[in-house]
């Protein structure tokens, strides 16, 4: 998990996460970001960023989409094991511990399994568009 905690969510941080993902990954690698549709991923500072970077692949979820599911389960795991059990003094506390949370959780990480392929999942997906295509909404 890599993970950093920002109090703003502008172009200006997302860039600075993927420099720190740039760093953290293999140069031989390329990395798949899967982001949702808001602004911020896809102004012109982003798209040059990643212009410069061909390793660099963002995939946009639909609006509702389930695909960030074990995501937000991952932040459900922070929620209950970590922020709403503590007792934290101040925002600076309360950041510490996360942080100190996400490297226990990379030191024992507990893989979460999906039980659809991604077949299973864009299949799914298509089904879902045909449906709707065309429906006057």
């Amino acid at each position: 998990m890599i993970g950093e905690l920002h109090r703003q969510h502008r172009a200006v941080e997302f860039k600075k996460f993927l420099a720190t993902i740039d760093k953290a990954v293999p140069g031989g690698l390329d990395v798949h970001v899967v982001c949702d549709n808001y602004g911020t991923h896809k102004t012109p500072a982003i798209k040059a960023w990643l212009a410069s970077r061909p390793r660099f692949h963002l995939h946009f979820t639909p609006t509702g989409s389930s695909w960030v599911n074990q995501v937000e389960r991952w932040f459900g795991f922070l929620t209950d094991q970590m922020i709403r059990r503590g007792a934290h003094k101040s925002v600076a506390a309360l950041e510490n511990d996360i942080r100190d949370w996400i490297a226990d959780w990379n030191e024992h990480p507990k893989p979460f399994l999906w039980t659809k392929t991604a077949e299973e999942i864009l299949d799914s997906l298509a089904r879902y568009l045909r449906r709707i295509s065309g429906a006057g909404h």
